[in-house]
């Protein structure tokens, strides 16, 4: 299927198949001699390696959670442009548009929640709490306010590292549930900003 993301594309894998997302100028015969399968071959790292290329950019693989957003049970968070060049502001960046970068109205407070156009174009959430004041619920407060601020027929996705237990706890606490994996990669860096060096592989590696 064409990815719905210029600079990205994707391996998608739900139960017993998979979708794999490319760009519009692939050829139709880039999957042919791959022999992919939805049983789990479609993630296989030398096939995520060969799509990308020898100096792609291959993003980790990520859990995919939804819930629909529902009424506000909070008031919503702020914009928070102060916040734009936080860590994981600057990482969602290159990967959704449209991005919405809120938090709380303390504005000593860096605990924050990124809104924006992520996989398969559906609103897509990231957020991070300060170390010190985490495991205390925060996060679940976090994401009710963040939710106030789509509107109550939405679906939102988050996208969680399968070893991250913490948040994979906290999402399921507030009606995330997973239906998918996937992992992201692009020949390119996307938006020239994302955290890592492409990995230079030689036909060795």
């Amino acid at each position: 299927m064409p990815s719905w993301h210029p600079e990205l594309e994707a391996v998608v894998a739900f139960t017993g198949h998979a979708y794999v997302l490319l760009g519009k100028e692939r050829p139709a015969g880039a999957l042919g001699s791959l022999a992919l399968d939805g049983l789990g071959r479609a993630h296989d790292p030398r096939v995520i390696s060969r799509l990308a290329g020898l100096r792609g950019w291959i993003d980790t693989l990520d859990l995919v959670m939804v819930r629909s957003v529902g009424p506000p049970t909070a008031l919503p968070l702020v914009e928070r442009p102060d916040l734009a060049s936080h860590p994981r502001a600057r990482f969602a960046a290159c990967l959704r548009r449209d991005l919405r970068v809120l938090g709380l109205e303390d504005g000593s407070r860096s605990a924050l929640v990124t809104i924006g156009a992520g996989l398969g174009g559906l609103p897509e959430i990231g957020f991070e709490v300060e170390e010190e004041r985490r495991g205390q619920r925060e996060g679940a407060l976090l994401i009710a306010r963040a939710l106030a601020a789509l509107r109550p027929t939405e679906v939102v996705v988050a996208c969680v590292a399968p070893g991250n237990a913490a948040s994979l706890r906290l999402l399921w606490s507030v009606g995330f549930v997973p239906i998918a994996s996937v992992q992201l990669f692009g020949r390119e860096r996307p938006g020239g900003i994302c955290s890592a060096e492409p990995v230079a592989l030689t036909e060795e590696s």
